[in-house]
């Protein structure tokens, strides 16, 4: 993997009492084997200290800044501290360390939109655990594009891409109740879902033309509205758009029939109408190799596709696979950014 041409990666440290810890090190301790790219961790150095310890990995901690971080990379973990109100324990999450959690990551987007560093790569977050903290956003998704809007000005529709080596696929609504989906689902958010995920993945992954096979939200995608509406009302309106400003898309598709071989090898992008129909097959095709990309964002963000894990937490048993596969998407990402722009 070729990532001289770009600035370190920003590594956020997530949950510290979650599995991020555990998976930065073991990766960091096995680079020389695996092509590993160059990041810079941002998080607490004594917790990360902490839990080499308790991994039993010999693994030096370098203080750094994106300017040195590449450099110190080959002999030292290199890390830009950002402390923890309270020592993390593994598997024990505290609401008192959200404001670090959350730092990290407004430190990261920071770093990156200034181009010192040349992508957010995020560790796992709980949720619930800043919630208790008073932290207003969904999840980190909508948080990113908060973050995105504040620098720029300029309002942004982050969009969830679950990429794996067998199936992309979007999620048009996320992180809401099953029941409030057909509500929330609109032929504008689809129709500007879908386009965002054109674009990105045109502009960003290099597909010259995206194929976008769009599932219905009904059984049999409402087998011509005697299953639900929704299909021919909302999702078919959306797609005869999508066609008509150039798109090549096609549906709506009945889901049950979209995500086996033959049919994966139809389409570069799965665009499906709520969380779990998104995520369900990423995850079955893809568990331990699956990279959730944030589209719509003025900066590349990739993390791995798994939660924080606490009951593994601390205890060496957690697979770094995702994050690997994040950090490798997120340099491939960054290098076709920098020689489009050198272009």
């Amino acid at each position: 993997m070729t990532t001289t041409h770009i600035p370190p990666l920003a590594l956020t440290m997530g949950d510290p009492a979650g599995i991020g810890p555990d998976i930065t090190l073991s990766l960091w301790a096995a680079r020389r084997t695996l092509d590993l790219p160059a990041f810079l961790f941002i998080g607490d150095p004594d917790a990360l200290s902490a839990r080499a310890r308790r991994l039993g990995l010999d693994v030096p901690l370098a203080e750094a800044d994106p300017e040195t971080a590449a450099g110190l990379f080959a002999d030292a973990l290199p890390v830009l501290a950002v402390r923890c109100a309270v020592p993390p324990v593994a598997g024990a999450p505290d609401s008192r360390n959200a404001d670090a959690v959350t730092g990290a990551i407004e430190t990261a987007v920071a770093l990156t939109l200034a181009w010192r560093t040349a992508a957010v790569v995020t560790n796992p977050i709980a949720k619930a655990v800043l919630y208790a903290a008073g932290f207003g956003f969904p999840g980190h998704t909508e948080f990113l594009a908060d973050l995105a809007e504040k620098a720029t000005g300029r309002p942004a529709l982050p969009v969830m891409l679950l990429a794996g080596p067998e199936l992309r696929s979007v999620p048009v609504t996320i992180h809401i109740p099953l029941k409030d989906v057909p509500a929330a689902l609109t032929e504008d958010l689809i129709v500007e879902t879908a386009g965002v995920t054109a674009r990105d993945l045109r502009e960003r992954f290099g597909i010259a033309r995206p194929r976008l096979a769009v599932a219905g939200l009904n059984p049999h995608a409402g087998e011509g509205g005697s299953i639900g509406l929704e299909d021919e009302a909302v999702v078919r309106p959306a797609v005869e758009r999508l066609q008509a400003a150039g798109i090549d898309a096609v549906g709506p598709l009945p889901a049950d029939t979209m995500f086996h071989d033959a049919a994966r090898a139809t389409y570069d992008v799965a665009i499906c109408m709520y969380h779990d129909q998104a995520l369900i097959p990423a995850k079955a095709l893809g568990f331990d190799t699956s990279v959730n990309a944030t589209l719509g964002l003025p900066f590349i963000r990739t993390s791995p596709d798994h939660g924080t894990a606490f009951a593994l937490a601390g205890k060496g048993v957690a697979k770094p696979d995702s994050l690997l596969a994040a950090l490798r998407l997120a340099a491939e990402l960054a290098g076709h950014a920098r020689a489009k722009e050198a272009a």
